[in-house]
């Protein structure tokens, strides 16, 4: 037995420990660095996306739509890290703009932002804000933009694509019409709640009150009820109401605009 071990511990005594290149340390020693330098900077993408979205959800706690500037728009909506979609109306509602248009699809745009924010579906994956032109002027000439209102998606990663600008003369902007878009481009559905109008309900009672009035007050001669003449002027004007484009457009429900494929012409309902 030691015979034969003598030759395999002369054999592991002869052998000489290896050791790696000189040249190889600095080489391990960047990929070192590198390794820090790329956990250092994916953990400032994280808390700078954490201070974001943190900050979107206190605002979007005050009210649904946040107005922003220039700044807030590159910071937030621009500038990446993001992980949300943002939905901004481009507008222009202060009154020497004189867009009554702009002012509309405002109050549709809120009943929207106000739907998202009171339901049970709300989360820091979408948030509503706007521009103001006479606010972010810069914002208006870094796209191009030259028309309000205009509503655009602004998707988590990614350029905004066409689809992503909201075709509002083919479509309108009725608050439902917006959610369904919102739907096909971030799969985030909004079920739109409207206030109550009263107003229906405040006219018919005027009215049943006046004519009420009218009668108790000639309920001592109330021929004029048998009057034929009177009720025919009444029918026309009934008529010439249900026959009316005004009528048509309460029916369908339209879009404001319409552009002409062919020409590009822009035609208003």
């Amino acid at each position: 037995m030691g015979a034969r071990g003598a030759p395999s511990r002369r054999r592991q005594a002869g052998r000489r420990p290896r050791y790696l290149p000189t040249g190889s340390f600095p080489f391990l020693l960047l990929l070192l660095l590198l390794c820090i330098q790329l956990g250092g900077g994916q953990k400032k993408k994280e808390n700078l996306l954490a201070e974001k979205v943190e900050q979107l959800m206190e605002w979007s706690s005050r009210r649904s739509i946040f107005r922003m500037n220039g700044d807030k728009f590159r910071k937030f909506i621009k500038t990446p890290p993001r992980n949300y979609s943002m939905i901004v109306m481009f507008t222009a509602l202060q009154p020497q703009r004189q867009c009554s248009v702009c002012r509309q699809a405002n109050e549709e745009y809120q009943i929207l932002a106000n739907s998202w924010r009171y339901s049970s579906a709300f989360c820091n994956k979408l948030f509503f804000s706007m521009v103001d032109y006479d606010e972010g002027t810069d914002v208006f000439q870094q796209l191009n933009m030259n028309s309000a209102p205009t509503f655009m998606h602004f998707p988590p990663k990614g350029r905004p694509k066409r689809a992503d600008t909201f075709d509002l003369q083919r479509i309108g902007f009725a608050a439902e019409q917006l959610a369904k878009w919102i739907a096909d481009r971030t799969d985030v559905h909004i079920r739109v709640f409207r206030p109550p109008n009263y107003s229906g309900t405040i006219a018919l009672a005027l009215l049943v009150s006046l004519v009420g009035g009218l009668l108790y007050l000639r309920r001592n001669n109330l021929e004029f009820i048998y009057n034929k003449t009177g009720w025919a002027m009444v029918s026309l004007c009934i008529v010439f109401a249900m026959t009316s484009g005004q009528m048509w457009n309460h029916i369908r429900g339209p879009p404001y605009a319409h552009k002409n494929p062919h020409n590009g012409q822009v035609s208003f309902v």
